[in-house]
């Protein structure tokens, strides 16, 4: 049974509080309170009776009735279920009124401590308060009921509101929940062993020009694309201003780039400001299947699917090209070079009505400069990758947002202490190095281009030949642009789990051919997802590659959809001037975007950022020597 000891503290005269004040009153304070029981080591207080300091004992108050029955009270309280009957609830309904008005006397009445110091108590009955308490007890049970019994009959007649509420969610058309070819990591899921060029392809209107995965998944491609137009401000806004004036009217484009949503919105934009489109992929993991429907069930010629094999691809680019169809292109708008690289070796009459090329990466841009120099290119072709609006956006800021999501998508690890070597200081190894360096990585650098080599010192990087850190370095990025970047033998020298990854576009800069032929090669292959794969070596030492050495964040991940504008008007704009040039503005070499074109591509993102342009007064227009609506800069001057 608790007990309650209540100790009496008085004041003491002057002159005993004078010769106590050495008695160090705050150890004797710790001392009460030191020990474990310390209801038994207190046994001296002061009190001031008679002018002496007394020694007295705890005053003990037993335990009445009334607390026996509180305590009962409080059990009842926590019961968790109040069995309560009807009839128990009318008893207690004509019993609050008489038990609120004895609480009230109850309280009242003064049966309370009026004086703390005097520890005196009011003698009162017991028997009546255990009463009024266990009245009280029922009463607070009768107003809160945790658990209400309804009679069974009741609930049957009577369906409940989330009832209701799934009859109304069964009413309203869904879509069904699908793993889209795009996401999935399974080969049943991804259609794996259907020979899609043997599939008989057909969309609701009949329009069966097409060959892609699946196409009753062209909805959700749909809202893919209008997502993306959503974040395309530039893109949208050309098809706006253009559209009336059709300036591609005529005009057949074949075209061979990735086939995402922001490739989806440039294909549609184009077929509004006039022109007829046929289309494939140029990558044969970056393809997302939905939006390659979603074209299909437009009724747009579009023959691409995720995970095609080397033969799908070019049989892909054949049938896009539209020779068996009777159609024939007069403009290429190529990402790589192989589209131009297939025409020109079994399409060569094609080049005789193509009015010019437009080519976007650095990897087709060389394929372009060696036609030039061997003097095979017989057309006009635009180089949209040098061009400012391509290189210091789409290579720099894509390439940042990027390359963190490709890789934790694929990989899940922590970036914070790994060691990483950026392969090139290109405008994609700057991108590269920025993002991996705000992660918390030491980032190593390797170039040829003593120019872009002291850049990256002047930035804080370490510049290094690969063989120095290929030991030690966790995560290998090539972003070159160039051939056997990563050789077999710099694969050897890596560490264990290890992962190697490429942000160029050709999948040449790192050296996979064991992949092509495993039967002949020591090591193994094992896939572990999508786009990620274990290369085993005979001694147990693995490393993870990712997209077969193909384009990383576009395999991986996705890209930001408002760089993607910048480049796709870009691109759009070249193919309207290029297809409505004078015949002897453009002879067969590759050129530059005219700078006016990458200003005018500039302004239609800035209302995005509700930026406003400074205008040059006449005085300043004639100092500097330009025009006060541009261009504002040379073609030499580097940005």
């Amino acid at each position: 049974m608790a007990l309650k000891r209540i100790f009496s503290f008085h004041s003491h005269s002057g002159q005993q509080r004078s010769r106590n004040q050495n008695s160090e009153p705050v150890s004797e304070f710790c001392r009460m309170f030191s020990s474990e029981n310390s209801d038994e080591n207190i046994n001296q207080n002061r009190n001031h009776t008679n002018g002496q300091i007394n020694t007295i004992e705890p005053i003990t108050i037993s335990t009445s009735p009334v607390y026996a029955n509180e305590q009962q009270n409080r059990t009842c309280r926590r019961s968790s279920v109040q069995f309560l009957d009807k009839k128990a609830f009318q008893t207690l309904a004509s019993q609050v009124s008489s038990t609120m008005t004895e609480e009230d006397d109850f309280h009242a009445s003064g049966n309370v401590f009026e004086n703390e110091s005097n520890m005196s108590t009011t003698k009162y009955d017991a028997d009546v308060e255990a009463a009024s308490d266990h009245e009280k007890a029922q009463c607070r049970r009768s107003r809160r009921p945790s658990v209400q019994f309804i009679d069974k009959n009741l609930i049957r007649r009577r369906s409940s509101g989330l009832e209701k509420q799934l009859q109304t969610n069964q009413q309203r058309p869904r879509l069904p929940s699908i793993t889209t070819a795009s996401d999935s990591d399974s080969d049943v899921e991804d259609g794996a062993g259907t020979d899609i060029r043997e599939m008989q392809h057909k969309n609701s209107s009949g329009f069966n020009d097409f060959a892609v995965r699946r196409i009753k998944h062209a909805p959700y491609g749909r809202r893919e694309i209008e997502i993306a137009e959503q974040e395309m401000p530039g893109l949208m806004a050309l098809r706006r201003r253009a559209e009336g004036d059709k300036p591609l009217q005529g005009a057949k484009i074949v075209g061979c780039t990735h086939i995402t949503a922001q490739t989806a919105v440039l294909i549609e934009t184009l077929i509004r400001l006039g022109a007829q489109a046929r289309w494939c992929a140029c990558n044969i993991f970056s393809t997302q299947n939905e939006v390659a429907a979603a074209l299909a069930e437009a009724s747009i010629p579009i023959f691409a699917w995720k995970g095609e094999n080397d033969d799908d691809f070019w049989w892909c680019i054949k049938k896009a090209i539209g020779g068996d169809q009777g159609w024939q292109p007069n403009m290429i708008l190529d990402d790589g070079g192989d589209l131009t690289h297939f025409c020109h070796k079994h399409y060569t009459t094609l080049f005789s009505t193509i009015k010019g090329i437009v080519e976007e990466s650095v990897t087709g841009v060389h394929r372009l400069y060696q036609m030039c120099r061997t003097q095979t290119l017989t057309v006009p072709a635009m180089n949209v990758n040098d061009s400012v609006t391509k290189t210091k956006f789409d290579n720099l800021y894509l390439c940042r947002e990027s390359i963190i999501d490709a890789i934790k998508r694929c990989t899940d690890i922590m970036f914070g202490g790994k060691q990483v070597v950026i392969c090139g200081y290109g405008e994609v190894g700057k991108g590269c190095c920025s993002a991996l360096r705000g992660m918390g990585c030491f980032v190593y650098v390797t170039e040829v281009d003593p120019i872009c080599a002291l850049q990256a010192c002047m930035e804080g990087y370490k510049v290094v030949r690969l063989e120095e850190v290929i030991k030690q370095v966790d995560i290998v990025v090539t972003a070159s642009g160039s051939k056997s970047t990563i050789t077999r033998e710099s694969l050897d020298k890596l560490k264990n789990g290890a992962i190697v990854c490429n942000m160029g576009h050709s999948n040449t800069e790192i050296d996979v051919s064991f992949l092509r032929d495993l039967s002949s090669s020591d090591l193994q292959v094992e896939r572990v997802r999508t786009n990620v794969d274990h290369v085993i070596w005979p001694n147990g030492k693995r490393i993870v590659l990712l997209a077969e050495g193909r384009i990383m964040n576009l395999c991986c991940s996705s890209v930001p959809s408002f760089v993607v504008s910048i480049t796709a008007a870009t691109q759009a704009l070249a193919l309207i001037e290029l297809y409505n040039a004078p015949p002897n503005r453009y002879k067969c070499d590759v050129y530059l975007l005219p700078k006016k074109m990458d200003e005018y591509v500039a302004s239609l993102h800035l209302p995005a950022f509700d930026a406003h342009l400074t205008e040059l007064t006449d005085e300043q227009c004639k100092y500097l020597g330009i025009n006060k609506a541009g261009p504002f800069k040379p073609n030499y001057y580097r940005y």
